[in-house]
């Protein structure tokens, strides 16, 4: 079982194919419910190269951006192996 870590949010590069699924009102959505407390799954990161690289949860990962927050709860996983 993979357990949650929190990290700072500049630490994760977003890759572009990641930048490209972002869509702004659903940003937004993810937001208010963060705000209204409602449960939030952890982003999944990967490490490589002295930082740590966005692997899935882009809308949640722009949502706490936006709402200040400096950290993030997160999975680290594996990089897929090809």
């Amino acid at each position: 079982m993979l357990k949650s870590v929190f990290v700072t949010i500049d630490d994760i590069y977003v890759p572009a194919d990641r930048r490209k699924e972002l869509d702004p009102a659903r940003v937004e959505e993810v937001a208010e419910q963060i705000m209204d407390e409602a449960e939030s799954r952890p982003i999944q990161i990967r490490e490589g190269k002295g930082r740590y690289v966005l692997v899935k949860g882009v809308h949640r990962l722009e949502a706490r951006r936006s709402l200040g927050d400096d950290t993030i709860e997160a999975y680290i996983v594996s990089a897929r192996q090809f």
